[in-house]
């Protein structure tokens, strides 16, 4: 091999380089942009989850109002109703309870789609609010969940706990009780 040819060699060994590191720079910069989008895209999703969830509380509140009054005959109804322990908090959708002769609590999760791991966070609730509430821990205690969308498996998962199940129809929250339901009273040990 020639200087000359080793003179080409290198120069075109170096324009290589200077090509392949500006396409790495280009393929750095487009996916720092890509991730960008991706997290810009993570970002509206969940917001986009959480207007359906407050969507879905909003169609909830009336029905469960017109329930627990109707049919449980709960005197004081509140939603998004939050408790504060130290460092710890318990936020519930809806809380009612009554006093005198029926004495019990009512608290109600709102969940556009149902799953397992919903009915798990109710259960943790109805375990917590004795401490969250200790001035209506000593009242019968219920569970119960709203929803939009829960599937066969679901609904008697639900119904197995001993949860209030309620579904929508027509645009309003109906409670459905399987034959044989057995509602739980939580404030037993």
């Amino acid at each position: 091999m020639t200087d000359e040819e080793l003179k080409e060699l290198v120069a075109s060994l170096a324009i290589a380089q200077q090509e392949t590191a500006r396409q790495f720079q280009e393929t750095s910069r487009q996916q720092k942009q890509t991730d960008r989008q991706l997290k810009e895209l993570g970002i509206q999703i969940g917001g986009i989850g959480n207007k359906f969830g407050s969507f879905t509380e909003g169609m909830a509140f009336p029905s469960m109002e017109k329930i627990l009054r109707k049919q449980f005959g709960l005197e004081t109804i509140s939603t998004n109703t939050k408790s504060f322990k130290g460092n710890r908090e318990l936020e519930l959708d809806v809380l009612g309870y009554s006093n005198g002769d029926s004495n019990k609590v009512v608290i109600v999760e709102v969940k556009s789609h149902l799953n397992e791991k919903g009915i798990e966070q109710v259960l943790k609730m109805l375990q917590e609010f004795p401490f969250f509430f200790p001035e209506l821990a000593h009242k019968k205690r219920y569970g119960m969940i709203a929803t939009v969308a829960a599937s066969k498996e679901i609904k008697q998962k639900v119904a197995e706990a001993g949860l209030y199940l309620g579904i929508i129809h027509d645009e309003q929250f109906k409670l459905m009780k399987p034959k044989g339901f057995e509602p739980k009273n939580f404030d037993v040990a």
